[in-house]
């Protein structure tokens, strides 16, 4: 999709990405056509086979190394999947999260055991990532985490509760955000992976019914005495968690911009369709100045926005993008999301209220993404540190 006319940057012009991007395509038409998507919403989640699926077609650890089991790309691949998951509507499918939140804590961490217990089966789909930071009364605040992780004999005993967990429901594979010392504050945080398949004291909630993005499970989690491995441990020591979080959380939040301008691009595309086709007084809504206007004030913002987002990959791919840098990418670029898509539903009129048309769905799941991740209120928080 390129309804922005937008020149890719160079490092996305590979013919390999550009290969690799129409059969990421294909597999999404032929998998998540518009009719499994709205059964993926009314069910609120999607059919567990599907992650086989991708597993199948090498979709899962796409950036992981080939020796750990993943497909050897980098975070070019995962940029094409979530774009090509935004354009074509199926972004509910959790992915992203699985690829490009959950499985690097394992191989930039991971003990080589660690890896090798785990990485390949992340990525064939056997297991299905999660990971457990926020709790009911610890969101955007890390330290503020309440769950422990407390040392008994060869192992660890896990006691809380998280919500608002992606991939919460099918999840096998949960990496747990945990005090091991709490009297330490973030010193003492650790992150262990729960493998929940028989895990005696876990529990899932409710699979939690959200304004958008319906088609995403999203649940709370119970730990209630739940033995753990001492080799869960990511990493195997102690006390790493909070530093291994804020490694990776810029990574995070690039994902959440590039999503962001994926969905955005889609609802530009939907809404130019629309005008044109829709008749009001005699002529197409596309003649009307004030349609003229607004779609080139979104035009506009989605074009700036997309060419600081590619300059974000690029300063990512060469590991070089700061934290400060990646929230002004995330809370600009979601505000913006957030901004046009208000302004595309609009030129829909009355049609654009109605929920068989994309651009309420895409008005609706935009706005999660000014809240997760770390609110865009945090962001700024980050951002004025570095003033």
């Amino acid at each position: 999709m390129n309804v922005l006319n937008v020149a890719e940057p160079d490092f996305m012009q590979d013919e390999e990405i550009t290969l690799f991007s129409d059969s990421v395509g294909k597999w999404i038409d032929e998998h998540a056509p518009p009719e499994a998507v709205q059964s993926w919403i009314a069910n609120s989640t999607v059919p567990r086979e599907l992650w086989n699926q991708a597993g199948e077609a090498g979709l899962l650890g796409l950036s992981m190394p080939e020796e750990d089991g993943g497909m050897g790309g980098d975070y070019r691949h995962e940029v094409v999947l979530m774009r090509q998951l935004g354009w074509k509507g199926a972004d509910h499918f959790g992915i992203s999260l699985h690829n490009a939140i959950v499985a690097p804590y394992i191989w930039h961490y991971g003990t080589e055991e660690q890896k090798a217990r785990w990485l390949p089966r992340l990525a064939s789909g056997e297991l299905v990532g999660a990971i457990a930071m926020t709790e009911p009364g610890a969101g955007s605040d890390l330290q503020g985490v309440k769950t422990t992780a407390i040392k008994s004999g060869n192992g660890y005993v896990v006691n809380g509760s998280k919500t608002f967990i992606t991939n919460g429901q099918l999840a096998n594979f949960i990496i747990v955000v945990a005090k091991t010392d709490p009297a330490e504050g973030a010193k003492g945080t650790s992150l262990i992976v729960v493998e929940t398949d028989g895990a005696a004291g876990f529990e899932r909630g409710r699979n939690l019914h959200k304004i958008g993005m319906e088609g995403n499970d999203t649940s709370e989690l119970f730990f209630n005495d739940v033995q753990v491995p001492a080799d869960n441990i990511v990493g195997g020591v102690e006390g790493r968690g909070f530093i291994q979080l804020m490694q990776q959380l810029p990574q995070e939040r690039l994902n959440i911009a590039v999503q962001g301008i994926a969905a955005a691009e889609r609802g530009l595309k939907e809404t130019i369709e629309y005008v044109k086709g829709r008749k009001a007084f005699g002529k197409s809504v596309m003649e009307f100045q004030n349609t003229q206007f607004k779609l080139a004030e979104v035009k506009t913002k989605l074009t700036v926005a997309k060419v600081f987002v590619d300059h974000c990959i690029g300063q990512h791919l060469k590991g070089e993008l700061d934290a400060v840098t990646a929230s002004m990418a995330k809370y600009w670029v979601t505000d913006i999301q957030g901004e046009v898509l208000d302004e595309m539903l609009q030129l829909h009129g009355g049609y654009g209220y109605m929920n068989e048309y994309p651009i309420a769905q895409l008005y609706k799941d935009a706005r999660v993404q000014r809240i997760y991740g770390g609110t865009n209120e945090i962001m700024k928080v980050l951002i004025a540190r570095s003033l």
